[in-house]
């Protein structure tokens, strides 16, 4: 099967609803599940940021990732890899050592999630010319946030509602992990059959045999990974270019870490109070339906406009919603509704927002490297989040939910700083008439 036979709705869906799973289930699932099993939030900050580390090294291989195998099959090879993992971490739960044997298996999966983000995001550029790209970039981050939303939203609501029935909070997450597992083995099989062959993948008499690969020697492998990294370095916006991956997310990678234990926390505590299922009724219902339209809408106005157009009001649209934290820490307030509507208005500015950066590492990785140029963005975008999210749980301790957030909301100021440097291409991302 052809790029041109099967459609992009057929696999952008499920490839990103199943490259964003092991990353939310890794870095967020995992934080209501050891607040759950009564970790701190110091604890919790702490030891999940550590969890991002395969994310911030990951383009140390992704070169041998282009050379060695098609992006394809590292795609479902992968994502059984994740299956697996996600049994062993269900087996350690009824152990009386589970955070520690659940950290070490997250951190094992992530290396194969930070692996398939390669291949997967390789996959996505040499299957799609660059107009169908920007056109379906709002898809593609849609169903990355929906894949977020499902972990964080509804399988906490699950999880919840399993605690409350059975009264055993462990059992109940022994039960959720192995359902992620068994789901990713069947996204492997279903990837394995139904994504589409990349021209470049093909012979031109059948495209569904492809091309035999050229011998890999010692010397070709240390060309290509010093060539990769001294192009990528090379570049005369090199330090905007780090400045802004590094600095774009600098206050959600603090909030993101704390929400979660904001929104679980008693009111005497300074949090909301709500249930394990409440949090996710509020991300997994009203949440999702925020951030899909927010992501649908982006990715359609970039294609019209393009990216330097709309870089600013997607940049506002990430940050200034962090402000609902602010009121919420505040005024406490008891009405669920009024809880949802603010993670909806966040949720839907970040939606809105978010595409703008997915779509400049694009651009940083336009080249003959692109697959491993995209994964040094993504690495770097992940230590953007790894060295503020350590030291998150510490502040928040010291500050209160309060001034915690405002202090969030200060720490957006470097990447508008950042951005302020950044050169575009007035017609990277625009649709090009046909």
């Amino acid at each position: 099967m052809s790029e041109n036979t099967i459609s992009p709705w057929r696999w952008i869906p499920s490839l990103y609803v199943a490259q964003s799973l092991p990353y939310v289930i890794v870095m967020s699932l995992s934080v209501v599940m050891y607040k759950n099993f009564g970790l701190s939030n110091t604890e919790i900050a702490l030891y999940t940021s550590w969890l991002y580390l395969p994310w911030v090294i990951k383009p140390l291989w992704a070169p041998l990732v282009e050379l060695f195998g098609t992006p394809r099959r590292w795609i479902w090879i992968m994502q059984s890899l994740v299956g697996l993992a996600l049994a062993m971490v269900a087996l350690s739960i009824p152990t009386d050592r589970v955070v520690q044997m659940s950290l070490a298996i997250f951190w094992l999966m992530a290396f194969s999630s930070a692996t398939h983000d390669i291949a997967a995001d390789g996959f996505y550029l040499s299957a799609l010319p660059q107009h169908q790209q920007a056109a379906f970039v709002g898809v593609r981050s849609t169903f990355y946030r929906i894949g977020n939303i499902v972990g964080q939203g509804l399988l906490v609501y699950a999880v919840g509602k399993a605690s409350e029935h059975f009264g055993d909070v462990k059992q109940a997450w022994f039960g959720a992990m192995l359902f992620l597992g068994l789901l990713f083995i069947c996204a492997a099989i279903y990837h394995r059959f139904f994504l589409p062959y990349p021209i470049p993948e093909q012979t031109q008499a059948d495209p569904n045999v492809t091309t035999p690969r050229k011998k890999v020697t010692a010397n070709d492998i240390l060309h290509h990974f010093t060539d990769t990294f001294r192009t990528f370095f090379a570049r005369k916006d090199i330090w905007v270019v780090l400045a802004f991956l590094l600095l774009f997310r600098f206050g959600e990678a603090q909030a993101l870490k704390l929400v979660t234990p904001f929104l679980l926390d008693p009111i005497a505590k300074g949090g909301l109070g709500l249930t394990t299922a409440q949090v996710g009724l509020v991300y997994g219902t009203v949440g999702v339906i925020a951030l899909t339209l927010g992501g649908l809408l982006d990715g359609y106005m970039i294609s019209r406009k393009g990216l330097r157009y709309w870089l600013w009001p997607m940049l506002a649209a990430v940050h200034l919603p962090n402000l609902v934290f602010i009121y919420l820490s505040n005024a406490q307030p008891s009405d669920i509704v009024v809880v949802s509507a603010m993670i909806a208005i966040e949720q839907f500015g970040y939606g809105f927002g978010f595409t703008a950066y997915m779509l400049y590492m694009m651009m940083v990785a336009e080249g003959p490297h692109k697959t491993a140029h995209y994964s040094l963005c993504t690495g770097f975008m992940a230590l953007g989040m790894m060295i503020p999210g350590m030291f998150s749980g510490w502040i928040q301790a010291k500050l209160g939910y309060p001034n915690f957030f405002v202090w969030v909301c200060i720490a957006t100021l470097p990447s508008l700083a950042a951005a302020a440097f950044v050169k575009i291409d007035p017609s990277f991302g625009r649709k090009q008439p046909t």
